[in-house]
């Protein structure tokens, strides 16, 4: 946007309509264009056609770091943690100093296991963002699975954000991972879902060896009968296939309570 607005100063100044002044504002104007649409189709969860817009700005300039920063974003949310580390590295060659985009690089090396290359970076994160307890947190389970056997972080999940289950067979497979799961069956339309829901992301956090997946009950309905859901919010608690707990409403303490007695 700033870019923009001194490309039409620069047009203003030079009234001999300079046909490379005009050609400069255009393309600056493109790029933002495919900013915005990347953004928009990003908000309303289609990841892929997000990846597209912001390539297509990308290709009218090669030396954009908040577009390399959104499609990794993308990346990340498609699953291709590889080309978000990738994205990441070119926005972070063009800005050293781009916080967002160590973030993200950070939480795809974790998916990708690399987990001392999350270290450092989450590192780095923690001396520019001292008060920031995500960070903070998000180091510590770093280190936590750097210090680990493989065979104990095999199943252990790198989260910012609790999973989305949306169908009866990734539930029915997600119900027999390893350890602990603790699934949240929640309505956006709900109030106590709404506020319960930060608890849950920090709980995803703080027990890295427990694995958090959310339901939408409104979205999956299917699943939501299947599993005789009358009212959410609802947490299920399974080991391996077999359901531990259930809780209706809970409060926090009785939540991460019940969380962390399972772990024992």
């Amino acid at each position: 946007e700033n870019a923009v607005v001194k490309a039409e100063r620069a047009m203003e100044i030079d009234r001999s309509d300079n046909h490379e002044v005009v050609s400069v504002l255009n393309n600056v104007k493109n790029v933002a264009k495919a900013r915005t649409r990347g953004n928009e189709l990003f908000s309303s969860g289609r990841y892929s056609e997000a990846s597209v817009a912001y390539g297509g700005g990308l290709k009218l300039d090669a030396f954009n770091s908040v577009l390399y920063c959104n499609r990794a974003a993308c990346w990340f949310k498609l699953g291709m943690w590889e080309q978000s580390v990738d994205d990441c590295n070119q926005a972070l060659r063009i800005q050293p100093s781009y916080i967002k985009a160590i973030l993200r690089r950070a939480a795809s090396y974790g998916k990708l296991g690399r987990w001392e290359e999350a270290v450092t970076d989450y590192e780095v994160l923690r001396k520019e963002l001292p008060g920031d307890s995500e960070v903070a947190e998000s180091l510590e389970r770093a280190k936590t699975a750097l210090w680990s056997k493989p065979e104990e972080t095999k199943y252990l999940g790198f989260n910012d954000e609790v999973e989305e289950v949306s169908s009866l067979d990734k539930f029915k497979t997600v119900t027999s991972l390893p350890g602990i799961s603790v699934f949240y069956f929640k309505s956006s339309s709900n109030r106590q879902s709404e506020v319960i829901s930060p608890f849950v992301n920090t709980l995803c956090l703080r027990y890295p060896l427990v694995h958090f997946f959310k339901v939408d009950v409104e979205e999956s309905m299917a699943l939501a009968k299947a599993e005789s859901i009358k009212k959410v919010p609802t947490f299920k608690i399974y080991k391996e296939g077999e359901k531990l707990k259930e809780l209706v409403c809970p409060s926090h303490k009785l939540l991460e309570d019940s969380v962390s007695h399972f772990l024992l």
